[in-house]
């Protein structure tokens, strides 16, 4: 399938089978996370993968992960994040997304289904995995097959749940 049909199949995906996801699917999405593009190159991604049930039992203390039997949690190592000398903007939400975005449609182009979480409990989510200082969670990755009918792919417009180019793009100029 072409890029923007991946893109199109894609959505969040709120009910999971109970099902393990297969060693090579978890290494082709990690594949893609390492290969994702940073910050001068930087990579300062930390990808946790939690597949036992007692350890994502304790990451849902501090959020939800939608019943998935695979939890990618992606953290910046902060010292290494390339920082933009004009106003000091340190880019490292900007790599984990990138990182993020890469591993959920991979995890698509396997067939598997998705749902990023940004909505947790930093607190909890250093706890669980022990992270030391300066080692920040940025965003959690559900995975698994799905067991729920997969929205179509056509909906973005059938559906009006995009807005049109019109009002997202502009040339040369705000207007």
């Amino acid at each position: 399938m072409d890029f923007l049909e991946l893109a199109k199949k894609r959505y969040s995906v709120r009910k999971y089978k109970d099902k393990p996801v297969e060693e090579e699917k978890i290494m082709r999405i990690l594949e893609a996370g390492r290969v994702a593009p940073t910050g001068c190159n930087a990579q300062p991604q930390r990808i946790f993968v939690l597949r036992e049930k007692e350890s994502i039992e304790k990451l849902n203390q501090g959020t939800r992960t939608f019943g998935a039997p695979l939890v990618f949690v992606i953290c910046v190592e902060k010292d290494l994040c390339w920082v933009r000398k004009y106003d000091q903007k340190c880019i490292s939400d900007i790599d984990a997304a990138i990182v993020t975005d890469h591993m959920m449609l991979a995890a698509t182009d396997e067939g598997l289904g998705s749902c990023w979480i940004c909505y947790f409990r930093p607190n909890v989510v250093k706890e669980v995995l022990n992270l030391p200082e300066g080692v920040e969670p940025v965003n959690i990755l559900a995975v698994g097959y799905a067991d729920e009918e997969p929205l179509p792919s056509d909906r973005h417009d059938s559906m009006n749940l995009r807005k049109p180019l019109d009002d997202l793009v502009f040339y040369e100029k705000f207007e």
